[in-house]
């Protein structure tokens, strides 16, 4: 994937954010957010070779759901490697058939560890917005940084589930886990 093309996206990121400006700073840093989960699908080389799964591109939410309508508002009728984006929420690991990614909301910050025990070695980009998440074996975590929203990786457990992040989206990232212990 070429840097023309990570570029472009996080270009229409930013288009996407200011066309559709919100009322409110939380409601922003959510918009933010949903922009980046679905250029994470787009950006984001899976292990199988088809990333569609059920004839959709599929968000499940896990856990209370902090983006409200924002998600869906941003992220309604859009494609991902030609078939449709879409969102479910979900209320337990067991409902994952057919997801993509997984948003794994604050709400669940106490049951993290189980979560990831339970999803192990399935094809799923794990995803949350509480601190500590990536550090605990999730693959992205949000945070903000100067009022900006940014979002850091653990890029061994990215390795080991067979994802590949482009060079160009790490150098928007904080590296977290045994990989940078260390290096600054």
């Amino acid at each position: 994937m070429g840097f023309r093309r990570l570029k472009y996206g996080f270009c229409l990121l930013g288009a996407t954010i200011t066309m559709n400006w919100p009322s409110d700073a939380e409601s922003l840093e959510h918009q933010v957010k949903a922009a980046f989960l679905y250029n994470f699908a787009k950006f984001v080389e899976w292990p199988q070779t088809n990333p569609e799964v059920g004839g959709s591109f599929t968000l499940c939410m896990l856990g209370g759901d902090p983006f409200g309508p924002v998600l869906e508002s941003t992220t309604g009728g859009k494609k991902v490697h030609g078939v449709p984006f879409t969102l479910r929420r979900i209320a337990s690991t067991k409902e994952t058939e057919g997801c993509r990614i997984l948003f794994i909301s604050a709400s669940e910050r106490k049951r993290f560890s189980k979560i990831l025990e339970e999803i192990g070695g399935s094809e799923l980009l794990t995803v949350s917005e509480s601190p500590g998440f990536a550090s605990q074996g999730g693959m992205i975590n949000f945070f903000l940084e100067d009022d900006k929203v940014r979002f850091e990786i653990n890029l061994e457990v990215v390795r080991r589930a067979g994802f590949q992040f482009s060079a160009q989206l790490l150098q928007l990232a904080r590296l977290v886990g045994p990989q940078v212990a260390g290096k600054k």
